[in-house]
């Protein structure tokens, strides 16, 4: 996969390592765009992956005392949920947060990571282009700024160089009269790419329109406004036959092409709609509601803050499994899906899709719910890990699995580990879910055998259980 495998302790080390890097180097933070590349076969000499997941401090989402938000480079999208800063003052960012795969995969995908993949379909960019972000690029040779809007250069092309890594996105803070909506048109509900998407944001003076910014994604090589309809818009009230003309506009602004998943015809019809709704939300101020109070996140923040790893040899990986400790050696070109499998021997961990789609092999990382598939296995260096074979207790099975056992909730069983894992978290979280929680929390695994409905009746009735 790759020969060398980097954890720097310091900014400063990650900078002396990207200046002195040889052959093909990627910095590597959440790793769920990476590892499937890299499988995939993207990368064939790839020389050097740099992990930055360890850094110390670079986790955190603050606003400073000239209101602009800060949201540094390992900030995932499962953060961007639980802020409050964000929910308050950049709430667009948090809808499209929402929208992004399944709780596994935000648990480890990063905000910056969504940027700096440069793709025109993903969520992130198109909120924080309408609100006019910035990027802070870091070098051996010091940090430079570069506005969003001129980062990128064309599909999966930026203008970042071999030795600078992002360090944070930063835009002001949205006043009281700013609103956004950001709007998603996919395949499916969850774990889907953007067949498109958009962000509609107003400034309002009373009822009128002072401003308004229109971003659209997977119409174009990059992220485009539509420019005419944001000046028609100006001055106007938000009325049925304004947010109309205004849906057309901005349709005749995309240069949609024809793709796996939709022609250039359909992203054209849809983007007049999709614009319509969001405006639509605007109007009736439900935007914020989309996103509930207090998402499942399958995080017990058990790791929020990991420990720096400070002078590791490359080589030995010390780790916790199950409560007990491993020092495996040999292991650090392989997923930690292969490492609790092939070198520690616990297999009811699963492999499935390998790309982050399934959920057969979902276990606890320092207390996240991750899909290992998509986790270099030297993450596992000084981490703990919990994979299915630690939840029962002795010869006593954890309640869920036997909830599982009680309602038939298996057919061929292969995808049951990853329900199981998916479930006893939520519980960890929420002891008291109701079934929206409780299909939240299953989004990211999926099942080809059955409907669904004998898994959720398992895990609600342990609620049931905890509840009475």
């Amino acid at each position: 996969m790759w020969k060398n495998y980097v954890i720097p302790e310091s900014i400063e080390a990650l900078t002396a390592a990207l200046e002195a890097a040889e052959g093909q180097t990627k910095i590597i933070a959440g790793g769920t765009d990476l590892m499937v590349e890299i499988r995939n076969g993207k990368w064939p000499e790839l020389n050097t992956v740099i992990d930055i997941s360890r850094l110390p401090g670079l986790d955190q989402i603050w606003k400073d005392d000239q209101d602009f938000i800060h949201i540094e480079a390992m900030v995932t999208h499962g953060d961007v949920l639980q802020s409050p800063i964000l929910r308050e003052f950049a709430n667009p960012l948090v809808q499209a947060c929402h929208r992004v795969a399944t709780p596994q995969l935000r648990n480890r995908a990063t905000v910056v990571g969504n940027l700096v993949t440069a793709s025109p379909a993903n969520d992130t960019i198109t909120p924080l282009m309408a609100m006019d972000a910035k990027l802070v690029l870091v070098s051996s040779q010091g940090e430079r700024t570069v506005a969003l809007r001129d980062f990128y250069q064309g599909v999966r092309k930026t203008v970042l160089a071999p030795n600078e890594f992002v360090l944070e996105v930063t835009f002001h803070a949205l006043k009281p009269s700013q609103h956004g909506s950001f709007m998603k048109q996919a395949l499916r509900r969850t774990q889907a790419i953007s067949v498109l998407n958009c962000c509609v944001l107003l400034e309002m003076e009373g009822d009128f329109i002072q401003k308004a910014v229109i971003t659209m994604g997977s119409v174009a090589p990059t992220i485009i406004h539509a420019v005419e309809a944001e000046g028609f818009l100006k001055s106007k009230k938000l009325e049925d036959q304004v947010i109309k003309e205004a849906g057309r506009l901005a349709a005749e602004a995309t240069r949609p092409i024809s793709d796996i998943r939709a022609t250039d015809e359909y992203r054209f019809y849809m983007m007049q709609s999709l614009v319509e709704n969001g405006l639509m939300e605007l109007k009736n101020g439900t935007q914020a509601a989309k996103v509930p109070a207090k998402p499942v996140a399958l995080d017990t923040k058990e790791g929020f803050h990991s420990p720096a790893v400070s002078e590791w040899d490359g080589e030995t990986i010390q780790t916790t499994i199950n409560g007990q400790m491993y020092v495996i050696n040999g292991a650090t070109d392989m997923t930690l899906l292969n490492l609790v499998r092939e070198r520690i021997g616990f297999t009811g961990t699963k492999v499935g899709c390998e790309e982050g789609e399934c959920g057969a092999c979902t276990l606890f990382l320092d207390g996240k719910a991750v899909v290992s598939c998509l986790v270099p296995a030297p993450r596992a260096h000084l981490a703990n890990i919990t994979t299915i074979e630690g939840i029962a207790e002795g010869e006593t099975l954890h309640p869920v699995q036997q909830a599982f056992v009680d309602h038939g909730a298996v057919q061929c069983g292969y995808c049951t580990p990853g329900f199981v894992m998916a479930a006893v978290k939520l519980l960890q979280e929420k002891p008291n879910p109701d079934r929206d929680m409780v299909k939240e929390s299953i989004s990211g695994n999926l099942c080809r055998c059955t409907g669904y409905y004998k898994i959720i009746e398992a895990i609600e009735s342990v609620c049931e259980k905890v509840r009475s």
